[in-house]
């Protein structure tokens, strides 16, 4: 039973602005880690829309939650890679800072 307070509109607001806020944030943030917490603000708006449409208008509930089940997949992997990739950073420059990080060859 749909709730009345529940509309498709509000959870398509709710997942853009959480695109917006993480596409807002990845370009302001100096830091990788926080780059890596906005593409996460970005992939959850994206699962959220998906879970959204597959709430109202799927006729088959699998396909929502098995793309979303592919997104969270999918971040989960990335924030493992790129935490990899900000260690071994620090470890050969010292700063997580892109600002720092110029020279990138061997």
């Amino acid at each position: 039973m749909i709730l009345p307070s529940e509309q498709l509109t509000t959870y398509l607001l709710v997942g853009l602005f959480m695109l917006v806020f993480g596409i807002y944030s990845m370009i302001r943030h100096r830091t990788f880690i926080g780059m890596l917490i906005s593409s996460e603000f970005i992939l959850n708006g994206a699962g959220l829309n998906f879970m959204a449409f597959n709430r109202f208008l799927a006729t088959d509930p699998a396909v929502g939650q098995i793309f979303t089940l592919f997104i969270m997949g999918l971040a989960a992997a990335e924030a493992a890679l790129i935490i990899s990739l900000i260690l071994m950073v620090y470890h050969k420059y010292q700063s997580i800072d892109p600002r720092d990080v110029r020279d990138l060859k061997g």
